[in-house]
């Protein structure tokens, strides 16, 4: 096959990848129609294209929900360093994919794959001076210097955790290790962050980190997903965690295993979110006895319920943390109204939505000036 179809093949299953993506377009060219890029949004808010690819689909592991795991009957191939380094720059300079995310199969062990990796973004950097963004993956079972290395080359780094724990893991990857192959290397990437100057990094900084959990396929609950999403967050400082429903793949162990809902997946963002940006605690989280949060009303809407439907809030004198807990309300909008207070009293809820509050979701939750918004209505 020539490259572009070693491409289409290569970047096939990239959907299971869902880091930074808003959607999947086909491109329309000759030869690459099949072919996918994504929609992305990087770190900093910018939208660019993003091609996802892996460098082999050739893995030696046998993950029991993964469309490449060793045995499988399906074809694989391979690019070596330079040749998909130079199929990306050629769509780059067609201005079809601006930047790039590569991952790869563990083709022979994890610290062999981890070289071709980074060699190739390597080659991209230093023999095509591409300056776009890079995601790059990092193998379970990396050694130090490798994910240093990597760290020197790319804008975000990653590995999936793919279970929250390592029973859940055992079902998912009975060959991946939890705390040896998966959580270590992000402790290593906090590590490298702490003690070493960011001068070091790609272009004066060190990259995001983030990660993927693979959702409904092993009954885990939503409080283990967010337990280790909270500890990710406050232990290892990492960027986001990522939730991919669960769909069977045929001649897979799980293949009888349903696929997950996409409202769940939802609901674990909104937590996960509320986790990360809004100052909740994971004892916060309204879980249900079986560890679920409620799929009828998102995470902060059933605590508002429970907590603030006797107790609104008054708009003019409760501090940043608890303006973030109203529905309604999210970190934008709170340094406007912040900012507004140091000028005037709030008085009338037009001035809320001025800010960009959502009036509908946070009026039974708050006083303006000591009076329920309800009393208000002439203003809205």
């Amino acid at each position: 096959m020539d490259s572009y179809e070693k491409l289409q093949l290569l970047s096939s299953q990239m959907h299971l990848e869902p880091a930074e993506d808003l959607a999947c377009v086909p491109l329309s060219e000759r030869k690459q129609d099949k072919i996918s890029v994504s929609s992305a949004v990087l770190p900093n808010g910018k939208r660019i294209s993003l091609l996802k690819s892996q460098l082999s689909t050739v893995c030696e592991r046998n993950c029991n929900y993964c469309p490449f795991r060793a045995g499988r009957d399906f074809q694989r191939a391979s690019f070596r360093p330079e040749e998909f380094a130079k199929i990306f720059m050629s769509l780059y300079r067609a201005k079809i994919a601006e930047g790039i995310f590569i991952s790869s199969g563990i083709a022979k062990n994890s610290v062999f794959t981890q070289d071709k990796l980074i060699e190739t973004a390597e080659i991209l950097r230093n023999i095509h001076h591409f300056r776009g963004y890079i995601h790059l993956k990092i193998m379970p079972g990396a050694e130090f210097a490798q994910v240093e290395r990597a760290m020197q080359l790319a804008d975000r780094v990653s590995i999936n955790l793919e279970g929250p724990n390592t029973k859940r893991l055992e079902k998912l990857a009975p060959k991946k290790h939890f705390i040896e192959e998966l959580v270590q290397p992000l402790k290593w990437i906090d590590q490298i962050r702490h003690t070493q100057p960011a001068h070091k990094g790609w272009d004066g900084h060190w990259p995001s980190s983030v990660t993927q959990f693979v959702i409904s396929a092993v009954g885990e609950t939503d409080l283990e997903l967010l337990s280790t999403t909270e500890y990710l967050y406050n232990q290892v400082q990492l960027k986001r965690t990522y939730f991919s429903s669960f769909n069977p793949i045929p001649d897979t162990p799980l293949e009888n295993i349903p696929p997950g809902s996409p409202l769940r997946e939802h609901r674990l963002y909104e937590a996960s979110f509320l986790l990360r940006d809004y100052g909740f605690y994971l004892e916060e989280m309204p879980f249900g006895k079986d560890g679920h949060l409620p799929q009828d009303v998102d995470p902060k809407m059933a605590w508002a319920q429970q907590n603030l439907i006797n107790h609104p809030l008054e708009i003019n004198k409760v501090d940043k943390n608890e303006l973030l807990r109203i529905p309604g309300i999210g970190p934008k909008s709170v340094r406007s109204i912040l900012s507004v207070r140091t000028k005037k009293t709030i008085r009338h809820i037009e001035e809320l939505r001025s800010f960009g509050v959502n009036v509908n979701r946070a009026s039974q939750y708050i006083l303006i000036n000591g009076k329920s918004p309800a009393r208000q209505l002439s203003f809205i």
